[in-house]
Formats: structure tokens, C-alpha cells, sequence
């Protein structure tokens, strides 16, 4: 008796591989848009603000909230089977503020000049990179697929936040630039990595991770512009708290708004 069709097209399609889920199924970052700039800028700018209003009120506060926090954040984070544009954004603002905590701490408490942690940090990130590279052969935010990969990724984040806090400090208050002139100083520097992607076709991963590193300064910059008082850096003296809870709200209306136009394009 020969096969009815759909006893054919059963038989089929018990035999017939699973498809390969795409590398955009699989991601653990989100894509890099404008609005991933947006909030990424928004939560350097919160984790600025937060570390030093928590600060203010107590150090051991700071650094114990920071770091349970970030610990529960990434946690969270990695052990998703999804990519969930929530756990995310709150991971990357949870390392924002234990990253600006520990770049700080070594400063204020080992009184490290902001030039030597800037350099230590420097040399932090490239360390990250070179283990990262040997390990999976690619730097490429694109490639982020496994949970090793993200493991590195994280590192490097936190690294990269660390290094920024190091190097906003270094400009502000060694160099006496302010907060506002290093807000423009950084604002500039970041269009070097864009124009060199979009116009001079240069490596993108490089690309990618100068941006990301120059986003931490100027996020930085613009939060104390805003929360610190004038005679500290020339602020316009609205409060870190304030400025906190402003950036907070920011930064859901926006991963909101985004994860609201995804599922329309869905």
C-alpha cells in the first residue's frame, strides 16, 4: 500500500534534522543599535551617580550593595537560557556601579594617584582581551553565543568600567579639566572609533570596544556635570541621589520602549 502524504511528510519530518538555530537566536548581548548606546551611556552615567551617593552615606554600604548586587546581577544573567533585555540592562547597570565602587576604592582607600590606576587598569583590560582572544579566537560582541564567551565578555565589561572610572577621574580632577570640558573632551573622542567605522571602514570589533570604553568616561563625566556641587569640578549641584533616580527611570523607560518596538518587529 503506498503511503498516504501525510503519513509521508510525518515520516519526513521525524528524519529531517533540527535547523541550526542563527548566531542572533543564540545571542546573550543585545544588538548594537543606537538605542544599545543610549541606555549603555545612560547606566555609566547611574552607576557613577549611585556609587558616590551611597558613598556619601556610608562606604561599606557602597561596596557591600556594589558587590552583591553585581553578583546576583551576572548570576541572573548567565545562567538565562534567553536574552532577556531587563536581566541584561540590569546586569550591565549593576557592574557600572560595582566597577566605579572598585576603581574609587583604589584611590581613596589605598590613595593611588588617578594616573597610576588609570594605566593599572589599562593594562587590566588588555589582559582580559588577550585571554579572551586566545581562548575563542574572536573579540566580536557578535560571537557572544556561549556562556564562556559571556564570561569574558562580563569580565571585560567590568574592566572597561573600571578603566573609565580611572580615566574620568584622571582628566576631571588631576588635570583639573572639570566635569563638563571632560564631557566634551570624551563626546569627542568617541565620534574618532564612528567616523573610523563608518566612513574609513575600520576593524569593527576595535571599533566596538573603543566606543565602549569611552562611553564609561563620558556617561561619568556628564553625571557628576550634573550631581556634584560647583566648587567641586564646576558641577551644577543637583545631587548624586536625584541624578540617580533620574537616570534609573531613564534607563526602564528606554529598555522598555526598545523591547516594545522588538516585539513589533516580531
Amino acid at each position: 500500500m503506498m503511503p498516504t502524504p501525510h503519513t509521508t511528510d510525518a515520516h519526513a519530518a521525524a528524519h529531517t534534522p533540527r535547523p541550526r538555530l542563527p548566531d542572533a537566536a543564540l545571542a546573550r548581548v543585545p544588538e548594537v543599535t543606537a538605542a544599545f548606546w543610549a541606555v549603555k551611556l545612560m547606566t555609566t552615567g547611574m552607576g557613577e551617580a549611585a556609587s558616590d551617593w551611597m558613598a556619601g552615606v556610608s562606604i561599606p554600604l557602597a561596596v557591600g550593595v556594589g558587590f552583591l548586587g553585581c553578583a546576583l546581577a551576572l548570576w541572573v544573567q548567565i545562567r538565562r537560557e534567553t536574552f532577556s533585555p531587563a536581566v541584561y540592562w540590569t546586569a550591565v547597570s549593576m557592574v557600572a556601579v560595582f566597577g566605579t565602587i572598585a576603581a574609587d576604592a583604589v584611590h581613596v582607600a589605598l590613595d593611588v594617584p588617578y594616573a597610576l590606576t588609570t594605566i593599572l587598569y589599562i593594562l587590566a583590560v588588555a589582559a582580559v582581551f588577550i585571554v579572551w582572544h586566545r581562548a575563542e579566537g574572536t573579540l566580536s560582541i557578535h560571537s557572544i553565543t556561549t556562556r564562556r564567551r559571556e564570561i569574558f565578555y562580563w569580565a571585560t565589561v567590568l574592566a572597561t568600567f573600571a578603566l573609565g572610572t580611572a580615566v574620568g577621574d584622571f582628566t576631571a580632577m588631576t588635570l583639573d579639566l572639570g566635569y563638563f570640558p571632560s564631557a566634551l573632551l570624551y563626546g569627542a573622542l568617541i565620534l574618532i572609533p564612528l567616523v573610523g567605522y563608518r566612513v574609513l571602514h575600520w576593524n569593527g570589533v576595535l571599533c566596538f570596544w573603543a566606543a565602549y570604553v569611552l562611553t564609561r568616561p563620558l556617561g561619568a563625566s556628564i553625571a557628576d556635570w550634573l550631581g556634584k556641587e560647583p566648587n567641586h569640578g564646576g558641577g551644577l549641584g543637583w545631587g548624586d541621589g536625584p541624578v540617580t533616580l533620574a537616570l534609573i527611570v531613564l534607563i526602564i523607560a528606554a529598555v522598555a520602549l526598545t523591547k516594545q518596538k522588538a516585539a513589533r518587529a516580531d
